[in-house]
């Protein structure tokens, strides 16, 4: 597909060093191996203008019938040209009939609007220094635990009832590089939270707990054990987190709208999601 000098093409390993200079120019701390880790889950388009990276992005299936969309990122140099919309109905073509999930930033939600996209509600991004934190203690019969290496299955159980999307892939990438807790309910698994290197630090998510006071429980048993290092965590406007999150030096530094082309997935109300994995990998 061409758009004058501009061809757009499937994004391969080759491109991931241009594409990470294309992050790093707007201020977006993705690591090499952060963007190595979004593309061997997903897939993408590259846009080339005269034949240099200028453009990306990248969607991720979870299943037949959902999938999310992100890592929309254009040069400077070849803005104005059209790429952005292209490379996303590129993306949109790829996932099919799925229904289609991004966070959006400020610049895009005029062309994620014209594309059909409604809003899911905020995402507000936490990120700093962590302070010493205390625990936050568990009612009778509740215990946290280490996430065994096996634990993938379970853990992508939890994350399913949470948001009704199967991601058990996405578990299966995640628990080698991250260190989780499980919440436990008289020996059930209730719970879990993934804490892992990511950007200028480390990212924790997802958190899924069946409640706030739960899903606060579980991060301060990570964040506890990171008093002093840089520390990210994505969260919906409606967790109720921020204010906690802001008072142990996570301060709130940007936001996203959640968004949705089709039917948003539905979790079971059982248990709820309470952190993001990425703002592009939902």
């Amino acid at each position: 597909m061409d758009h004058g000098t501009v061809q757009l093409r499937a994004l391969t390993a080759a491109d991931l060093p241009a594409a990470q200079a294309l992050t790093t120019a707007l201020r977006w701390p993705y690591r090499l191996e952060d963007w190595a880790f979004a593309l061997a889950l997903g897939e993408g388009l590259a846009a080339e203008l005269d034949g240099r990276l200028a453009g990306t992005a990248l969607g991720w299936r979870y299943g037949l019938a959902a999938a999310t969309l992100g890592m929309v990122v254009v040069a400077e140099a070849a803005q104005g040209r059209g790429l952005g919309r292209a490379l996303t109905e590129g993306v949109l073509a790829i996932l099919g009939e799925r229904s289609v999930m991004l966070c959006a930033t400020v610049a895009g939600l005029p062309l994620y609007r014209k594309l059909g996209f409604a809003s899911l509600g905020l995402i507000r991004q936490h990120q700093g220094e962590v302070a010493a934190t205390a625990p936050v203690p568990l009612p009778p019969g509740q215990r946290l635990r280490p996430a065994g290496r096996e634990g993938a299955p379970l853990l992508a159980a939890l994350d399913r009832r949470a948001l009704g999307l199967p991601r058990d892939a996405l578990m299966g990438a995640l628990l080698p590089v991250a260190e989780g807790m499980v919440l436990e309910q008289d020996g059930e698994a209730i719970g879990f939270t993934l804490l892992r290197r990511f950007g200028r630090g480390q990212v924790m998510g997802p958190v899924v707990a069946p409640d706030r006071a739960s899903a606060q429980a579980l991060m301060a048993d990570g964040l506890a054990r990171r008093a002093g290092q840089f520390v990210r965590i994505d969260v919906p406007e409606d967790s109720g987190l921020s204010p906690w999150l802001s008072s142990l030096g996570l301060a709130e530094v940007d936001t996203g709208r959640m968004m949705v082309r089709g039917m948003p997935p539905r979790g079971d109300g059982r248990v709820g999601s309470f952190a993001l994995v990425s703002q592009s990998l939902g």
